[in-house]
């Protein structure tokens, strides 16, 4: 290891020397332990013995061997004090843990073979591609029938989850945070394993069939990363080394509104230890991108813009991804950020951060609420859904529709609509058709394509038996069809991010929620019309430069008397009708 790298926080493989590997018959261990006066390793090869570690190199960290230690055993760190007193730890770099409410780390052999090749070399950052993702938390998608309280394994999830991704057309999956955690309640975002897939569903290498065998079936896999704070738990990483060696020592920065400690991003072993996290996930696991979370809060202190920005914590995030896109071109680095700090996503040698992609939480929560407007309010409240545009090509937005969306008394996304219950559902395939239209890659949080009704409960699968309603079978065949509009048609993404690539054909009928835009790509152009009110909309007038016929493409609630293609008028004008809560793709010919 660079020992002076890891110091200046500019190394990416600490996690290669630091930590149990195994070598020859046995496993040597390392740990970063500087105020420690005494560090011993315990385990079930000692029968919790302790075995006296020796200080190396520079006296900060702490070595020993054991010839009979083995993959699949257990262990911890005993580490004491100054003052003589002693707290035994996980492995900060352990690649397995215990499942809670136990702490130990346990030995892996990281050896996997995977069967990818042809997937890594074509990878990319999918700019110019669909980008379709679904989020999931592994663990509440679904359990198995016989014991509702367990979780299915890593490999067990592969054939229920690929061909349900598949058959409804999403072509990326992201996962909430995978690195060992001790609450369920926490999703996994306050770690104390940043090394250690979840126990909760198996073994690293049962993680790595995973995602070999979804890149075998052509599916990516993001994996929600966790950059800014950590569980405060007294056998983690919190006063490691009996100080505040991961944490700032001063509680007003120190601790987050989650009741976490925030990482001290000024250490240059802080970074070392996060940039090698985020690498070991790509690079030992081939996961094709990590969605980084709560990026404001290491933006700004605390979060708060009139607090000032953190600079040691932005040039963190910009070595970091600089790094790692040189590391791994091809990967997704996506930010959960929802201020209004510059260039997100412009790259790091032009001034940025450096992501890939940004959250649009001001579309999100702009075009929430509209739909949660009673139709006759909507016009007054016209221009949330054309605000988008004043501001989407400062950044490289992502349309996300996550699970914050549909937890903690939010409604999910169908009850989000407004009106009665059969208003529901019409309003929600019009709101999806726009969102699928919009400029910008797309995610969707498990449960919201068959029309979920109930809030997001990690202890409990998905309600799938509404499956067996009309409705809610109609709701998940529409969506599966939308996704699969959106992936076949370059129009609706092939040109995100270029101004010519999205165009107003109208956005000035407040009084009739009436929205038109047209989505251009290489050789395609589609014309997108909705009606957000609740009444017919007859003899609406449209002209679209260029166009003589319209065919059409996809739509919803289309009515009785559906246009399946048109003609312009002698003007040079289209003439619809639009049924109540409708919306229609037009592939434009000329």
């Amino acid at each position: 290891m660079d020992i002076q790298g890891f110091y200046a926080g500019k190394t990416f493989d600490v996690y290669q020397y630091l930590g149990a590997h195994l070598t020859g018959n046995g496993v040597i261990f390392r740990v970063f332990a500087p105020a420690a006066s005494r560090v011993s390793l315990i385990g079930g090869f000692s029968d919790w013995q302790e075995y006296s570690m020796n200080r190396v190199y520079d006296g900060n960290f702490w070595e020993c061997y054991v010839d009979h230690a083995a993959a699949g055993m257990m262990y911890k760190y005993r580490i004491y004090d100054k003052g003589g007193s002693y707290i035994d730890h996980c492995d900060p770099y352990g690649f397995g843990m215990e499942l809670r409410p136990n702490s130990a780390s346990v030995i892996r052999d990281m050896a996997y073979q995977f069967q990818d090749e042809e997937w890594m070399r074509s990878r990319s950052d999918c700019r110019e591609k669909p980008l379709n993702i679904y989020e999931v938390h592994f663990g509440s998608f679904k359990k198995p029938a016989e014991a509702p309280d367990a979780w299915y394994t890593y490999e067990e999830m592969a054939d229920i989850l690929i061909p349900y991704l598949k058959q409804n057309g999403y072509n990326y999956l992201e996962i909430m945070p995978l690195g060992e955690y001790p609450c369920d309640e926490s999703w996994g975002y306050q770690s104390t394993g940043f090394f250690s897939p979840t126990s909760r569903y198996g073994t690293a290498e049962q993680l790595k069939a995973f995602i070999d065998a979804c890149h075998r079936n052509n599916i990516g896999v993001i994996m929600d990363f966790v950059p800014v704070h950590f569980a405060v738990d007294g056998y983690a990483l919190a006063r490691f080394d009996g100080t505040a060696l991961y944490e700032y020592p001063n509680t007003a920065v120190g601790d987050s509104e989650w009741g976490s400690k925030n990482f001290m991003h000024s250490r240059g072993e802080v970074r070392s230890f996060l940039q090698s996290a985020a690498n070991y996930w790509l690079a030992e696991f081939h996961m094709d991108g990590l969605r980084m979370d709560a990026i404001s809060r290491a933006i700004y202190w605390q979060g708060n813009p009139s607090r000032g920005v953190n600079m040691n914590a932005v040039n963190f995030l910009k070595y970091m991804n600089q790094g790692l896109k040189q590391m791994h071109p091809g990967v997704i680095l996506a930010a959960e950020d929802s201020t209004s700090y510059p260039d997100v996503t412009k790259p790091v040698f032009a001034g940025g951060l450096g992501f890939d992609y940004k959250w649009d939480m001001g579309w999100m929560n702009d075009t929430l609420n509209y739909f949660r407007t009673a139709p006759e309010y909507r016009g007054e409240n016209y221009h949330k859904l054309t605000f988008s545009m004043m501001y989407y090509y400062h950044e490289k937005y992502l349309l996300p529709l996550s699970h914050d969306e549909v937890v903690h008394g939010k409604a999910t996304i169908v009850q989000k609509m407004s009106g009665k219950y059969e208003n529901k559902f019409p309003q929600a395939q019009a709101f999806y058709m726009y969102m699928y239209a919009h400029p910008g890659k797309k995610l969707n949080f498990m449960g919201n394509e068959i029309g979920q009704l109930r809030e997001w409960d990690e202890k409990r699968e998905q309600d799938w038996n509404l499956l067996e309603y009309p409705v809610h079978q109609a709701f998940n065949r529409f969506m599966a069809e939308l996704n699969q509009i959106y992936l076949e048609h370059p129009a609706l993404w092939e040109r995100d991010y270029d101004t010519d690539g999205f165009n107003w054909l109208d956005c000035h009928q407040e009084e009739r929620c009436i929205y038109a835009f047209e989505r251009r790509g290489q050789n395609e152009r589609i014309a997108a019309l909705f009606n957000f009110s609740d009444k017919e909309q007859k003899e609406y007038r449209l002209k679209i430069p260029n166009a003589e016929r319209l065919q059409l493409l996809f739509g919803c609630n289309q009515g009785e008397n559906a246009v399946t293609e048109l003609s312009a008028a002698t003007d040079g004008d289209f003439v619809f009708t639009l049924p109540p809560y409708s919306a229609f793709y037009y592939t434009m010919l000329f």
